[in-house]
């Protein structure tokens, strides 16, 4: 099993997001397995009493309750949180699309439905034994929804700010926006465009050009500021100003 995942954008350039091992995984499962089990009680005061009235059927939402939480906890939370339920974010991991695209919901359906077959014979031998044959330690719901899990890394502040703006972030004068960017744009995202401005001098001119005009059209669908501000702005420059706006929220900076 590799240590890292290798991600290719349009243009050629390669980024490198560290997966996560086995014991991230089965301590993230673990939390999750205990919160669900947690609102099973809760609801299961709820259903059984109504076997007051019939036991049947408050048996019948008993298992049907468990069914839903069961699957429908992990999809919806990482459809919500981008790739990341309770335990995937105490354990710093999270789901993402192999190739480094957009999560689609119906990848998060697929991968947590064939916990059935990997959960099999029990305590997840099948997935477990998938995840030591898979060169990216994917599970068969992984392998099957095209998805893996890494590391949700951080960059060092010593990083960004190497590349921060020289001059005033013109968007700040929007900081509801900027606070919207903070909420749209996630941390395996970023991460990209951090890596694209440190790495600048490496990357052939023309490639470069292209990759920053995609990130910054990216950012400007998932927020559109207003076009008097961004009309004049390079795209490296915006996304330099991107990065300051999610990194250093010192109103104060120029």
């Amino acid at each position: 099993m590799r240590s890292q995942v290798d991600i290719i954008t349009p243009e050629g350039i390669r980024f490198a997001l560290p997966l996560a091992g086995p014991t991230r995984r089965v301590v993230a499962w673990a939390i999750d397995t205990f919160a669900i089990a947690a609102v099973l009680q809760i609801v299961q005061v709820f259903i059984f009493s109504l076997a007051l009235i019939s036991f049947d059927l408050a048996m019948a939402l008993f298992v049907l309750s468990g069914f839903i939480l069961f699957f429908g906890y992990s999809i919806l939370l990482e459809w919500l949180w981008r790739g990341r339920t309770l335990g995937k974010w105490l354990m710093g991991i999270q789901v993402m699309d192999v190739e480094g695209l957009h999560l689609h919901f119906s990848q998060l359906v697929v991968r947590n439905l064939l916990r059935l077959i990997d959960a099999l014979p029990a305590m997840y031998l099948v997935g477990g034994v998938s995840m030591l044959f898979s060169p990216t330690g994917q599970r068969l719901g992984d392998l099957a929804a095209n998805t893996v899990v890494v590391v949700t890394r951080k960059s060092k502040q010593s990083d960004v700010a190497r590349i921060l703006p020289d001059k005033f972030n013109s968007l700040r004068s929007f900081p509801h926006l900027e606070a919207r960017l903070r909420q749209r744009l996630d941390s395996q995202q970023m991460e990209v465009i951090i890596q694209s401005l440190i790495r600048r001098d490496s990357l052939d001119a023309q490639a470069r050009v292209a990759l920053y005009k995609e990130l910054a059209e990216h950012c400007k669908t998932l927020v559109p500021f207003p076009d008097e501000v961004t009309r004049t702005m390079s795209d490296e420059q915006f996304l330099k100003n991107v990065v300051d706006s999610l990194y250093n929220r010192n109103p104060q900076r120029a």
